[in-house]
């Protein structure tokens, strides 16, 4: 019988107040139910909405060190849990085992990243124009935190998320994604038993429209962070922004990899191999797009399609598995889609293009690596964000056209070059438009102590990780001291 999971309201395990509830299933065996769980809605958020508020006035008094331990508590259990949980996610959203671990270790290193900056929140000291007076800054928690997090990293985005947010002495409110709640469950649980007061985090489940959006619109919450489409985030940004919410949002990308005449084939085949096809192309930093220099145009492409073709599909807790299933039927649908949408402006369809189906596989999601050469820049397939496992490969003759055709999309994430040439290297830092460039490595690879976002459409100017997350989470106090025993007027007085 399949297991049956609560919101997490009040200090309570609690039923939604509607008492309705939806399935979490397996996308790699769709008969497999891996929890129920309530389907809430705006009553439910507004009971956790003043559940944080209560508990925000003394969580804020506790000194950000001691706060710190309590997350350093929470990572030592999410070591002790890492295999359990990993297990878990792979069943209910997919990606292969390996990649849940990182993801719980994500997770782990994110949570003693914030032990650290317990000790670390950095204001400044500076001097004062006048004599007898004392200038700093300090960091203040900010209130209500709405933590909306996506599907594809269960664990490692909402703890981007949440442990800074209680860091820094907000209290939370948070939506899991509807696909992914037996992990967000798992994620509250070592919080609590970490030490967390139990008011100070609230888990609410259900849809975004039934409680991401209430969410987002209520007077409490005082900030949002949200990760997941540039559609939503859009949404958000016009409805917390006319109550002047902070608002986080990393959004979309279609990410690029160049790999250059000068480059070490090997190095870069085995980069696009992981950046497209690893979380089976489910992935805001995914390679989409592969740009390559027309000299190594035809031998790259040979040797990725030789690659891609023996990749092996199923099951993620299988570890011989290379790429596992896509989230649900309504993703593999549009993912196909883009496929027939490619295949309609004229591209070549060199590996791949439908359903994966045999045997076991016709129990799941799955859909087969995909590679699309002969692709133009102005295509749909080379423009929009398709977020599954399809590549599109664009020919150029120089570094300057591969500059040009990385940048002339809306969104500008991650991007990627392997070349030889320490020169064109700088020259890439430098001109491609995106948060995050790799030299030699692949678009995806982000580690927890350095900032994640992106330019144009990709996000609103925040970064997650690294000590710019502390930042979003807190507002500068600005404070003066002045010990002379008399009014002093800045700008007066000693002019």
């Amino acid at each position: 019988m399949a297991e049956i999971y609560k919101n997490f309201i009040n200090g309570e395990w609690v039923n939604s107040k509607s008492g309705e509830t939806f399935e979490n299933r397996n996308p790699a065996n769709w008969n497999e139910i891996v929890g129920i769980f309530p389907r809430s809605a705006a009553e439910d958020v507004n009971l956790a909405v003043q559940s944080a508020g209560k508990a925000f006035n003394e969580w804020r008094l506790v000194p950000a060190p001691q706060r710190g331990e309590i997350m350093k508590k929470a990572g030592d259990i999410m070591v002790e849990r890492k295999e359990e949980i990993a297990r878990l996610m792979t069943r209910e959203m997919g990606k292969v085992i390996a990649e849940t671990r990182g993801d719980m270790q994500e997770g782990i290193d994110t949570a003693y990243y914030a032990f650290g900056e317990g000790r670390r929140l950095f204001g400044h000291t500076v001097p004062s124009e006048l004599m007898n007076k004392f200038n700093m800054t300090m960091r203040m928690p900010i209130g209500v935190a709405g933590v909306i997090s996506p599907w594809n990293f269960p664990m490692a985005i909402p703890t981007w998320k949440i442990f800074p947010a209680l860091l820094t002495g907000n209290t939370v409110v948070f939506k899991p994604a509807s696909d992914t709640p037996a992990t967000a469950t798992k994620l509250v649980e070592i919080f609590l038993e970490a030490g967390v007061p139990p008011q100070a985090i609230n888990l609410v489940h259900g849809t975004g429209n039934s409680v991401g959006i209430p969410i987002v619109e209520h007077p409490d919450i005082d900030l949002i962070s949200f990760t997941g489409s540039s559609a939503v985030g859009k949404i958000i940004s016009q409805k917390a922004g006319k109550d002047l919410k902070r608002i986080s949002l990393e959004l979309g990308g279609k990410n690029a990899q160049i790999v250059m005449d000068d480059a070490n084939l090997h190095l870069a085949l085995e980069g696009v191999l992981w950046g497209a096809f690893g979380t089976t192309g489910q992935r805001c930093t995914a390679t989409s797009r592969l740009i390559l220099h027309e000299k190594i145009h035809d031998k790259f492409l040979d040797m990725l399609a030789e690659r891609v073709s023996r990749l092996k599909l199923g099951n993620g807790l299988d570890e011989s598995v290379d790429v596992g299933p896509v989230i649900n039927a309504p993703a593999r649908e549009k993912i196909h889609g883009y496929v027939e949408i490619g295949r309609k402006e004229g591209a070549a369809l060199l590996v791949g293009g439908e359903y994966a189906e045999e045997g076991d596989l016709k129990k799941g999601f799955f859909y087969k690596p995909t590679i699309f050469s002969g692709v133009t820049p102005n295509m749909r397939i080379a423009r929009e964000e398709i977020f599954g496992p399809v590549l599109s490969v664009i020919k150029v003759k120089d570094f300057d056209e591969a500059v040009q055709v990385i940048n002339g999309v809306i969104y500008g994430l991650s991007s990627s070059i392997y070349t030889q040439d320490v020169n064109r290297a700088y020259r890439a830092i430098r001109d491609i438009q995106a948060g995050i460039t790799y030299i030699n490595g692949p678009t995806i690879g982000a580690e927890c102590h350095m900032p994640f976002g992106g330019v144009k459409e990709t996000g609103n100017g925040h970064r997650e990780g690294g000590w710019t997350v502390f930042e979003f989470f807190s507002e500068i106090k600005t404070v003066y001291v002045d010990f002379s025993g008399k009014l002093q007027r800045a700008q007066i007085d000693n002019r």
